[in-house]
């Protein structure tokens, strides 16, 4: 909220948080701490937020209750993972409280401006320095953490399914964090070394992405090996941010649509061909690099290549809505949406992913309202409804329905409000406390517009926050399936955990067999023999 609102009424006084946040410069925003806010959104949204709850929280949850396992492989590996994340949070923390109260690099943090906060050679650093280092191992900590969470999710799906739960068996959830850990444990280390080399250089002096009169040790480093390094990473995290929210929408759009997924086995091999092709895009974000032609037109390609596996899950999940009866329900108006805003997300990304249209645009707020449709409008959606949809799988309860909505709509709303208005802020640059220069100025009340959205669509969390609080205590108590699902998830009592169920529970087919006309209920759930027959339907 404080970067909107520098946008809208740059150099003003931010009411009711201002004069605290900003005492320094009497209530507005410096420059410099401008840069320290957009940094830092980024790294918590990214580190701290979307990947820790979907894959470490959401993972730990709904893998082994869905395969059928009492407990995660290695539960004490999950322990460390969960304190590794304070420990992350504490160091982003302690940049605060260096004299440049934080990172001002960007969450891309590229050299040289990531590894000249300080005179490293004199064994010195100012406050500049000291914020980036201190950023940098509350990188590594949460990269570790979310190693860790891979492993142990990897080993989990592979070795600990119960009887009956073949891989083809698996709901599209599990194949989801399967692919996503598998990205995980090629592309985490990576990131992790080149944060050891980047914090070296700023605390030793060391140069491995230090230009040659800046380093001790060596005659110089390269300053477009960081960037590489953390593509290579950070372009497959944008599906680790995603692919896991994809699963659980597969899983809510059938259990709604009272439906089989359409083409499950597609669904499968599109996120293998995801995670694959993931590793082989990084280089369009370096377009701009000075790339030789020839190699920047194979990264283009790879790119348009990526988007043929996210078409074929969109057509699966029309095809899975298409003549379904559908059940609105809040979860299932939040897998609707995150469909629609995947959608304006991706095309805008193939949009980006020539190289002429791209030098245009880059490092503009096309690229912020790209990324936005990606990461909120797809991935957070995605999560709210899943928290909906598991809410009585964790508390025993049921979230109001009629609350939720009140939430959907208005989140919905103000979300396009925000992004959709960006895509033509096309010409104005992202990270600019002041972009109003002549040619820019009529971009002023577009910005405000966005601003006054944007602050919608934060008050509408509030909703869900109470809610959320709310239904923990005093929501409608929930039974033991309360959406009819086929998940073997529902085989626990509504307010078990996993590692609490006393046998492990036999499958006996897919997890969307719906609506059959061989049956009077209109599901069949995995763990139900060919002669079980539940009560009719009222």
């Amino acid at each position: 909220m404080a970067i909107r609102w520098q946008l809208a009424w740059p150099w003003s006084s931010m009411p009711i948080f201002g004069s605290w946040l900003f005492a320094e410069s009497g209530g507005t925003i410096t420059p410099e701490f401008y840069t320290v806010l957009f940094t830092m959104h980024a790294s918590v949204m990214i580190f701290f937020v979307i990947i820790p709850i979907l894959t470490g929280g959401f993972g730990n949850l709904l893998i082994p209750a869905m395969i059928g396992s009492r407990s995660m492989a290695f539960p004490w590996m999950t322990r460390i993972a969960f304190w590794l994340m304070w420990g992350a949070f504490g160091a982003m923390v302690l940049s605060f409280l260096t004299p440049a109260h934080g990172s001002a690099t960007g969450w891309t943090a590229y050299p040289p401006l990531s590894v000249l906060g300080g005179n490293a050679s004199a064994g010195e650093t100012n406050g500049v320095g000291i914020a980036q280092a201190w950023w940098l191992v509350g990188i590594l900590l949460t990269s570790f953490s979310s190693l860790l969470v891979a492993i142990n999710h990897t080993t989990t799906i592979l070795q600990m399914r119960t009887s009956g739960m073949t891989m083809l068996r698996l709901p599209a959830t599990v194949w989801a964090m399967l692919v996503t850990s598998v990205m995980q444990l090629f592309s985490l280390p990576i990131l992790m070394l080149a944060s050891v080399m980047q914090w070296t250089d700023i605390v030793i002096g060391t140069g491995f992405f230090l230009p040659a009169e800046n380093s001790t040790f060596v005659a110089g480093g390269q300053v477009l090996l960081w960037q590489h390094l953390f593509w290579f990473y950070a372009h497959p995290a944008v599906y680790i941010m995603i692919l896991p929210a994809m699963g659980m929408v597969s899983d809510m759009l059938t259990c709604f649509a009272r439906k089989p997924l359409f083409s499950y086995h597609s669904m499968v091999w599109t996120n293998i061909a995801i995670a694959a092709l993931g590793f082989i895009v990084w280089g369009h974000h370096m377009f701009v690099s000075g790339m030789n032609f020839t190699i920047a037109m194979s990264f283009m390609v790879s790119t348009m290549l990526i988007a043929l596996p996210s078409g074929i899950k969109v057509f699966n999940w029309i095809g899975t809505l298409w003549q379904g009866r559908l059940q609105l329900t809040t979860p299932m108006l939040f897998s609707i949406a995150f469909v629609s805003m995947f959608i304006i997300g991706g095309l805008s990304g193939v949009v980006m992913s020539v190289p002429p249209v791209d030098v245009v645009l880059h490092d503009t707020h096309y690229v912020v309202a790209h990324i936005h449709y990606v990461l909120f409008g797809s991935s957070v959606l995605g999560m709210f409804g899943a928290v909906y949809y598991w809410f009585p799988l964790m508390f025993g309860r049921l979230m109001s329905d009629r609350v939720g909505k009140i939430h959907f709509l208005t989140t919905f709303i103000f979300l396009n409000g925000t992004f959709l208005p960006m895509h033509l802020l096309g010409r104005m640059p992202r990270r600019y406390a002041d972009p109003y220069t002549d040619s820019l100025a009529e971009f002023l009340p577009l910005n405000q517009w966005i601003t006054w959205c944007a602050m919608g669509m934060a008050a509408s969390q509030l909703i869900f926050l109470a809610n959320f609080l709310w239904s923990m205590r005093f929501g409608i108590l929930s039974q033991s399936n309360p959406w009819r699902s086929n998940g073997l998830e529902w085989t626990i009592k509504a307010k078990a955990k996993a590692c609490d169920a006393t046998e492990s529970p036999q499958v006996f087919r897919g997890p969307y067999e719906y609506s059959s006309p061989d049956r009077e209920s209109d599901y069949f759930p995995q763990w139900e023999g060919e002669s079980h027959r539940p009560e009719k339907m009222n």
